[in-house]
This record gives structure tokens, C-alpha cells and sequence, in this order.
């Protein structure tokens, strides 16, 4: 079953991230707003590992961790 959840990060570029996922692995992740080609990548490099696999990578920097938030807060929405 695929969730997907919208995500207002505070403090960076990006104005929405749009997360879905498959129980805990990430099916898509996209920005709006940000840097456009940095960003895709991001979500390029997400799809199909786990959100854990991602947090424990990305947290803590300062970008990436409203993404790994975004995701928290899907994980959690199932």
C-alpha cells in the first residue's frame, strides 16, 4: 500500500516535499521549489531504499534532514 504525504520544511529553499512510500521504502520523493537539478537527484538517489537506510545517512544535514523529516512523517501518517 503506497502513502503518499506532502511536507513544509522550515529553513531551506525547497517549499514542499512530496514523499510516497511503500510501507518503509521510498517509491518517490520530489521538491518544489530549491535547487531543481540538485533535488531530482536527491530523489533519484532515494528511491528504493529504505527511510532508516536514508536517515541514517542524511540526518543532521541541514537540507537532507527535512527530507529524512518528510519522510519520518510519512512513515508515521501509514
Amino acid at each position: 500500500m503506497t502513502t503518499r504525504y506532502t511536507y513544509t520544511p522550515r529553513g531551506v529553499c525547497s517549499r514542499q516535499i512530496n514523499v510516497e512510500l511503500d510501507g518503509d521504502t521510498i517509491e518517490h520523493v520530489d521538491f518544489v521549489g530549491g535547487c531543481n537539478g540538485n533535488l531530482k537527484a536527491i530523489g533519484k538517489l532515494v528511491k528504493g531504499k529504505s527511510v532508516d537506510e536514508v536517515a541514517q545517512i542524511l540526518e543532521g544535514n541541514t537540507c537532507a534532514d527535512q527530507m529524512v523529516k518528510a519522510l519520518r512523517a510519512a512513515q508515521q501518517a501509514q
